[in-house]
Formats: C-alpha cells, sequence, structure tokens
C-alpha cells in the first residue's frame, strides 16, 4: 500500500481505466511486429505472400519497408487500444462488483458473463479504429492481389482512412464491417482470458500472487488459451475489415460469418482458419504477460 499523502488514491472506476489504457498500449507497442505479421498471414488468402514463418515474414517486412513497416498501424493502434483496454477492465471490475459475492468470490459463469459483456462493449467503443489499423497493416504490404499500391507510398493517416472510408463505401455502416465476426471472437476471448487469469491466480500461493513474475506467466497462458480457442473468428474479423480495399482487390466476397467460414475452408482448407496462429503466439503470449502485469503492478501503485 502506498503513501496517500505522496500519491492519492485512485477510486474506481477510474482506476481500472488508467490501468487498463497504459497496460494496453505498453503490450501492443512490445508485440507490434508480431501483430502485423500475424494481420498480413490471414488476409493473404491463397496468394501466401508471407508465408515463410514468423522471423522471416519480419525479414521480409524489414526488407521491403524499412523497420518503420514493423511498426505500420501501432499508432493507430494504441490510439485504440488506450479506450478498448480501459473500457474492458473497467466493466469487467464494475461487474465484479456488482456480481461477486459479500466475500469477493464468484462462479466462473458470472466471470465469463463479465468478460464476455466488457469484451463487447470495448469493441462496440473503438471498432472503426480497429478496421482503420488493419487496413493501414495491409496497404503497404507486398501482397500479390493488392496491385494499385506499393510499399513506397505513403499511406493515409487515421482520420484521412476514416473519411475515406465514411464517403466511399457507406457510411457509418462501413466503418462497423465486420463487427459481428469480431464481437463474436473479442467477447468470449475476453471471457476466456480474464476467467482463466482469475482462476488461475486464484490457485497461485497467496504470497506468491503479487509477484510480477506470476502475472507475467498467468498472462501468457490464458492469453494464448483463450486466442486459440477463438482464432478462426479473428481471422474472419480482418478478413471482412479488409474485403472492400481497393475496390474489392483481395478478393474477398463473403456474404455473412457462416458463408465466409464455409468458403475459407472450401479454398484454402481448414489450416485456412487458423492462418497467421503462429504469428499470434508469438504476439499475444508475449502481449498477454506484459498486459497482466502492468495492469496488476500499476494498480498496486494507485490504489
Amino acid at each position: 500500500m502506498k503513501d496517500s499523502t505522496f500519491w492519492p488514491s485512485v477510486p474506481e472506476p477510474a482506476l481500472s481505466l488508467v490501468c487498463g489504457g497504459i497496460a494496453g498500449a505498453l503490450s501492443r507497442t512490445t508485440v507490434s511486429p508480431m501483430e502485423r505479421v500475424k494481420v498480413l498471414q490471414q488476409v493473404q488468402g491463397s496468394t501466401n505472400s508471407y508465408r515463410h514463418g514468423t522471423l522471416r515474414s519480419i525479414h521480409q517486412i524489414w526488407q521491403e519497408e524499412g523497420y518503420k513497416g514493423l511498426y505500420r498501424g501501432n499508432g493507430i493502434n494504441c490510439v485504440r487500444v488506450v479506450p478498448y483496454s480501459a473500457v474492458q477492465y473497467s466493466v469487467f471490475q464494475a461487474l465484479k462488483s456488482a456480481l461477486a459475492d459479500s466475500d469477493g468470490s464468484w462462479s466462473i459463469p458470472r466471470r465469463l458473463f463479465a468478460g464476455t459483456v466488457a469484451g463487447f462493449m470495448s469493441v462496440l467503443a473503438t471498432y472503426p479504429m480497429d478496421l482503420v489499423k488493419t487496413r493501414l497493416s495491409v496497404q503497404t504490404a507486398a501482397l500479390q492481389n493488392l496491385k494499385h499500391r506499393t510499399s513506397k507510398e505513403a499511406p493515409p493517416g487515421m482520420w484521412a482512412s476514416m473519411l475515406n472510408i465514411y464517403r466511399t463505401e457507406g457510411g457509418i455502416k462501413a466503418l462497423y464491417r465486420g463487427l459481428i465476426p469480431t464481437s463474436l471472437g473479442v467477447a468470449p476471448y475476453t471471457a476466456l482470458n480474464f476467467t482463466i487469469y482469475g482462476k488461475l491466480k486464484d490457485l497461485v500461493p497467496e504470497r506468491a500472487r503479487n509477484n510480477p513474475s506470476t502475472a507475467l506467466v498467468l498472462g501468457a497462458i490464458s492469453g494464448g488459451v483463450g486466442q486459440t480457442l477463438i482464432y478462426p473468428m479473428d481471422v474472419l474479423r480482418r478478413r471482412f475489415q479488409v474485403a472492400t480495399l481497393g475496390g474489392g482487390e483481395m478478393g474477398f466476397q463473403y456474404k455473412s460469418t457462416p458463408d465466409a467460414l464455409v468458403q475459407i475452408v472450401q479454398r484454402e482448407g481448414y489450416v485456412g482458419l487458423y492462418k497467421g496462429w503462429g504469428a499470434n503466439m508469438w504476439k499475444i503470449c508475449p502481449s498477454m504477460a506484459v498486459q497482466w502485469m502492468s495492469y496488476d503492478l500499476i494498480r498496486r501503485v494507485l490504489e
């Protein structure tokens, strides 16, 4: 417990908003190169422009776009992830206060429900920025089915991209293209992530619970397990987000989420549903490890 005369305590929900926002930005920046590789592998379809694994794909991006290419879209990702993580953690903590028993315990179904609601609310609050972040990650890549743009051309900025999507692709509806598969992926992932982390932490001896290494290990486990279980929905999320990029040059014409699943399996096999999974594990395990450790540390400093 800190000295409140030196640093005043921060009450809820501001505490969760601040801790979640900072932790989210730190974790995403840490793994930005892996995030970009994952997105490119997810949306490349059958072209296999980035087919040589995570590390060789990172090297390929470095050669084609320089080191800045490894962080393409990270600026807007941080702008997005601060409110995204802040909403997620604050909603979860608010529901925990409402649903937990008087002794602080609460059942797995209630944890899952709180995580699902928190995940959906965070997506709804920040989805247009997630859409633009994905577009920026893809636009300068050497994907064979993107012929109108080269990696030498500077991509538009965040607000210019949003305005262009709004004007040319269908208004507000276009800014939320892919919201359903995204929600179907993020909501259960958030539920699993929070629940697995919380239950594993309950199993740790009390003297070790506040150790940063504990949060690192448990965060990596909860993130890895959660993402693996819902990963096909994350692939759909990215496919829908770039479907109209370049006038449809990506070649994805999906009528609905079930239709997209069927088309991917027919054209790319079941492995198509897990494209980029390896890069995602390189990303999600350290990302969630850093995020949970940062969240716990910052929370202990501020509360």
